[in-house]
């Protein structure tokens, strides 16, 4: 590749330069100097770092708030009251473990979630990972649409299809964020979810839920009524997203970690890792955003429940709130608090699509490099992902309205719902193997609660999917011969499902891709004792830089030599 070329390539990753420094392979994005955007981590051992690692958290923590989420917390107030509060603190709590274990994964080995499936599993099964993470990135961008829609419907008036289609004008705004890096970036998200939790706090002031019934529904776990059951899975399958995984354990490579004691500790030109601190401190961080995300689901539990739970609503209130959705829920607070609760609700729903956007998107973008190692125009990508997201989103607008709109939120969720084991089980296999992780690798305690959460999410997850399955079968006005033949098509295909899940449960890891441990004792005994293939990319440090949120350019394998 010529300078004039390599100069013009936008710079994405780096990598050290040093008698190391030799090829990762065809795979692996180099850049030659390091970007002016890249946040760094200062060396001195202080809490004042804590403020360099805030920002990821605030993107993931997105997920959480989605219109997605709005919709199933305003059904779950409105039917069962404050009942189901505790769903959302346990899932909350679960929620964090697990984005913990992601962010690990990208700090210790310099690799996110993608790359990581790419080197350990055979070219068929990584295919079909890709293009379920695909179909998990075009699901969120679902709600995302819709619930843009719905919010510019409510503050202007404007059609339901028209809505769908302006929301693709937010690719022009992501687009022009993508210049100015992921620090940038991450004040708009923080900013947004700050926006929607004070909408909802504002919310909470002129509902005035009762509180000793709030406190008894966070703490004391019941489940009455024939929907709870049902409704509580949906709560808990909303709050731990697929792709979220992927772009956890990529954000947190934006941090450029010092080499020192906390940091990078090299000894005779070999990189040790000791990341305690940068661990912790994104633990912290994540903790923080997931804690700001919760309260905004209380909230709007509390005040779907407030409202719903009221004695003096009319019967058409009434009737809204037996079948509450995003468009329902506008009119039902403009009725009982007033026109300004409407409008703040929008604005809240509003503010929840345009950021839900920018994050699906940048996990578009990781899930494709890390998994194809392609790497796509931001700007087509852009346009790809929403794409597939604005055209079922604008046909059902057209043909069923409002109402089908919002089950076509619910479809999306099943769809979300389906790819979570294929994105959850291979995190944490990967990040309880020593031949990955080294001396980082979880504890026997961590692990054991790792795979019960990850257990318990994945079969609650597939008992979601099997009984909206059913229930959209048994409501679909088939005749009963299709409905049978429909139902032998299901099962086998669940059979499929299963065995998949199974297949990446019990297959053992057989690459270690450890770029950062090679000088780990503890990892070298566990690679040689497997006698697993070991990557072309060992003996280098870490990605230091994705703080420009743009994919490298192709290049040749002889570009790289």
């Amino acid at each position: 590749m010529s300078g004039t070329m390599q100069g013009s390539s936008q710079p994405q990753f780096m990598t050290s330069v040093g008698r190391n420094n030799r090829s990762n392979g065809p795979g692996t994005p180099l850049i030659e100097s390091i970007d002016v955007d890249q946040i760094v981590i200062p060396e001195k051992n202080s809490w004042k770092n804590l403020f360099s690692y805030i920002g990821p958290g605030f993107l993931v923590s997105i997920a959480y708030i989605d219109p997605g989420n709005f919709e199933t917390d305003l059904q779950a107030g409105a039917q069962y009251k404050y009942e189901l509060l505790w769903i959302i603190l346990i899932a909350s709590c679960a929620a964090l473990v697990i984005q913990s274990l992601a962010a690990r994964l990208g700090v210790v080995t310099g690799k996110h979630l993608a790359e990581h499936c790419r080197a350990e599993y055979p070219k068929v099964t990584n295919f079909i990972l890709w293009i379920l993470a695909e179909l998990a990135v075009v699901a969120c961008d679902i709600p995302e649409v819709i619930g843009t829609a719905f919010a510019l419907n409510m503050l202007f008036r404007i059609p339901l299809w028209c809505g769908v289609l302006i929301t693709g004008l937010s690719t022009l705004m992501l687009l022009l964020l993508q210049q100015y890096g992921v620090r940038k970036l991450e004040f708009l998200i923080a900013f947004l979810v700050f926006l929607i939790a004070t909408c909802f706090l504002v919310e909470l002031g002129y509902s005035k839920p009762n509180s000793s019934e709030v406190v008894r529904g966070l703490f004391v776990p019941e489940l009455k009524g024939n929907g709870a059951t049902g409704l509580a899975i949906s709560l808990l399958g909303a709050m731990v997203m697929p792709h979220n995984l992927f772009l956890h354990s990529a954000l947190v490579l934006s941090r450029k970690v010092p080499r020192s004691v906390h940091g990078i500790k090299v000894i005779s030109d070999s990189p040790y890792i000791d990341l305690v601190e940068a661990c912790r401190f994104y633990m912290i961080e994540s903790a923080f955003a997931l804690t700001v995300a919760f309260l905004i689901n209380i909230s709007i539990i509390s005040v779907s429940g407030a409202v719903c739970g009221s004695g003096n609503l009319n019967p058409e209130d009434q009737a809204n709130c037996s079948d509450l959705d995003l468009n329902k829920a506008s009119f039902l607070l403009k009725n009982v608090l007033g026109n300004w609760s409407s409008k703040l609700f929008a604005v809240a729903l509003l503010a929840s699509g345009q950021s839900s956007t920018i994050t699906g998107t940048y996990a578009g973008q990781y899930v494709m490099q890390g998994f194809l190692d392609l790497r796509m125009t931001p700007w087509i990508r852009n346009l790809l992902t929403r794409s597939l997201a604005i055209v079922p989103s604008l046909i059902v607008s057209l043909i069923g309205g409002s109402s089908a709109a919002g089950e076509l939120i619910i479809i999306a969720s099943m769809i979300l719902s389906f790819e979570l084991p294929f994105a959850l089980i291979p995190l944490l296999k990967f990040t309880s193997s020593k031949t990955k992780m080294g001396q980082h690798t979880n504890s026997i305690f961590t692990s054991v609660l790792t795979w019960l959460i990850g257990s318990f999410i994945v079969v609650i997850n597939t008992y979601f999917l099997i009984t909206s399955f059913v229930k959209l079968l048994h409501h679909s006005g088939m005749s009963t011969v299709s409905q049978v033949f429909s139902g032998i098509f299901g099962f086998l295909g669940m059979l499929i499902y299963i065995a998949a899940i199974l297949y990446l449960v019990f297959r053992k890891n057989r690459k270690s891709t450890m770029p950062l441990l090679e000088s780990d004792p503890e990892v070298s005994v566990a690679g040689h004792g497997t006698g697993s293939g070991t990557e072309g990319s060992l003996g280098h440090l870490p990605r230091e830089d994705i703080s420009s949120m743009q994919l490298p350019q192709q290049r040749a394998a002889s570009d790289l030599d």
